[in-house]
């Protein structure tokens, strides 16, 4: 089983709180040059930093340095949970991804690529069924730059969530109350709670947190039927690379030099943009991926116990062990 991986390694539950702490103050770190270069420019504009609203702040920069500086504390905190899970728990890079014996790209690039190839349709298909909600907003230069920076940095912000939440913490909150739908349940309430601070929901208001926990509920799902972070690391890079790149709005968290702008009022798209992802599409990627991957046996891959695995002894140790006594 996937979270019983943990158990190969320092699963005490004290190390997953220190380990916590200490990613935490990795993200703070990671956001200092973000920071700084807001507070430079608004010195060097004459603007009061205090009091001023986040989408403000965003708009102090230059939208491909303020992604750039944005998904650099994601990278920095990446760092941090894979040198806790290394040196805190003495655990491989491999066990805290999957099951198997080493890492199934091909299910990576699977999910990566239906969820880009869908997603993208999306924004197609609605930008010609409805054009006078879009602008074209692609400037040749500053896209090139904005593709180096999202195909690097993206997957690495993606993957400091999935890593996070779906692996350190799905792990950690398992082996300690032995139980798969508690660090299930947990992990996808938490990961939509974090994004409440997103200005989308400022917008949109608190029903978007259904997507947020919906989503994160998706991924976890896919995680524990499929024993390992391999799709959910796909879709999620796959989820948020193609929305940095084809799609921009003054009211979502990534503001970049996309190809186009969504200039239409959020609210009124509010079924497809929150709840047919979530009740429609969703379960349509759980159902493709069950037939080609195989699931079976749901109910205790989701809801069962966590079962620390037998040490057997080799028969040579127990021999003289038994010669001993």
């Amino acid at each position: 089983m996937y979270i019983a991986q943990a158990f190969k390694s320092h699963h005490e539950g004290w190390r997953y709180f220190i380990g916590l702490l200490i990613v935490i103050i990795a993200i703070i770190v990671g956001q200092i040059p973000f920071t700084i270069a807001i507070f430079a420019k608004a010195m060097a504009n004459g603007d009061k930093i205090f009091g001023m609203e986040e989408q403000e702040m965003m708009g102090l920069l230059e939208p491909n340095l303020n992604l750039f500086l944005m998904l650099l504390s994601f990278a920095v905190g990446l760092v941090g949970v894979l040198i806790v899970a290394k040196y805190l728990h003495g655990q491989t890079l491999i066990s805290l991804t999957t099951s198997r014996p080493k890492v199934d790209w091909k299910r990576f690039w699977f999910a990566f690529i239906i969820w880009g190839v869908i997603s993208s349709s999306f924004i197609f298909l609605d930008y010609v069924i409805s054009p006078e909600n879009y602008v074209l907003n692609f400037k040749l230069v500053p896209f090139i730059i904005l593709c180096l920076i999202a195909i690097v940095l993206v997957p690495l912000q993606t993957s400091f969530e999935e890593y996070l939440f779906r692996g350190y913490l799905m792990q950690g909150i398992g082996v300690v109350t032995k139980s798969k739908w508690i660090p299930l349940i947990s992990t996808s309430v938490v990961f939509g709670l974090l994004h409440i601070a997103n200005p989308e929901v400022e917008k949109l208001g608190y029903i978007i947190m259904v997507y947020y926990i919906g989503t994160g509920l998706f991924l976890g799902i896919i995680t524990l039927m499929d024993e390992g972070l391999e799709l959910a690391l796909g879709f999620h890079a796959a989820n948020n690379l193609f929305t940095a790149l084809l799609v921009t709005a003054d009211w979502t968290a990534f503001q970049t030099h996309s190809v186009f702008k969504d200039v239409s009022d959020p609210q009124a798209a509010e079924f497809i943009d929150i709840f047919m992802p979530v009740f429609i599409v969703f379960p349509i990627l759980l159902f493709i991926f069950s037939r080609k991957y195989n699931w079976t046996d749901w109910n205790n891959k989701l809801f069962g116990k966590v079962i620390e695995p037998v040490e057997i002894k080799p028969l040579k140790e127990e021999l003289t062990s038994d010669t001993e006594i």
